[in-house]
């Protein structure tokens, strides 16, 4: 197999090393003769003679767009699945092949992120670490999973994999997508509704949790509004592990600060790193975690695999999978 001349674009965030650089280091060096950027350097030298880069999380500044394109390099893979902070236009425009990772490869790891916040909702576990910690015991009286429905928009990869989970605990399963799910899955995962876009408020109205699984879009930005919000029953909660600007969130914080939802679980913010400080945080019933719902071992092996069997294909000549050819809608 020809061994390409690849250079890795790490995260601009030091502490992203551990395992997301080490698996593609690891992975894609066993196979290409890989460089990695030093952004303490100078730049233009080290896109010199590259075929194609692997940018781990999408963040290749405009500058660098620049250089690997006067530079002939050919592809570029983004290891990320979210294209909202990808400069696709500016890649393209340099005359570069581009594609991301396939939601299959996070999907455990968002299901279970989003599992893991309906069991901190369930059982208080704030409220009940507050009575361990003062010594009170048998309260506070968790609600159980089974039995409850959840709202899942965005019946994909993560949604699937959410709804598989959510069987297991015995929950109703009410779900939404604006495309044809295949009928084996359905077959499988039997959810109690699946409908398309006209019938998110219907969802949003029935559902004790409602768990967002969507790429962020013009059309999608902001698909939990403050008017969506005041539809969820008193006693729902908010899930979100997909991106934070799916979400109002001025509109649902101003409603769980006032009490009118449930509860939220929160992994995506609109401002990342959010302001840890902000009143609705140190609420009982809201949990956060930074944007670590997708990020585990797993994701990082898989993906560092992907992107060195795209590199494989592309030096093939073969088309490379999960190629981007334009802004989703």
């Amino acid at each position: 197999m020809t061994r390409l001349k690849v250079l890795f674009v790490p995260h601009p965030a030091p502490e992203v090393q551990v395992p997301w650089s080490e698996h593609v280091i690891e992975v894609v060096g066993s196979r290409h003769e890989l460089s990695v950027l030093d952004r303490a350097s100078a730049l233009e030298p080290q896109f010199e003679g590259i075929e194609a880069i692997v940018d781990l999380g999408g963040n290749m500044t405009e500058e660098e767009i620049e250089l690997a394109g006067k530079a002939g390099v050919k592809f570029v893979q983004a290891q990320t699945n979210g294209l909202d902070h990808v400069k696709i236009d500016e890649v393209l425009d340099a005359g570069m092949m581009l594609a991301h990772n396939p939601g299959e490869l996070s999907s455990v790891a968002l299901a279970e992120s989003a599992i893991l916040f309906m069991l901190l909702i369930g059982s208080k576990y704030k409220e009940a670490q507050g009575n361990f910690a003062s010594g009170r015991c048998f309260f506070p009286t968790r609600y159980q999973l089974g039995g409850r429905t959840l709202g899942i928009i965005g019946f994909g990869q993560s949604g699937q994999e959410l709804a598989r989970r959510a069987k297991a605990f015995g929950m109703k399963i009410l779900a939404i997508d604006v495309r044809p799910i295949e009928q084996e899955i359905l077959d499988e995962i039997q959810p109690e509704f699946l409908g398309g876009a006209d019938d998110t408020d219907r969802v949003i109205a029935e559902s004790d949790y409602l768990s967002l699984h969507l790429h962020l879009t013009p059309a999608t930005t902001h698909i939990l509004d403050a008017r969506r919000i005041a539809l969820m029953k008193p006693t729902a909660s908010v899930i979100n592990v997909a991106r934070g600007e799916l979400i109002d969130e001025e509109a649902l914080y101003e409603a769980l600060l006032e009490g009118r939802i449930g509860g939220a679980g929160l992994d995506a913010f609109a401002q990342e790193p959010p302001d840890p400080t902000l009143p609705v945080y140190q609420l009982p019933n809201v949990y956060v975690t930074p944007h670590t719902g997708g990020g585990s071992d797993g994701t990082s092996w898989l993906r560092s695999q992907f992107a060195a069997e795209n590199l494989d294909r592309f030096a093939r000549g073969e088309e490379v999978l999960a190629r981007v050819t334009g802004r989703l809608a």
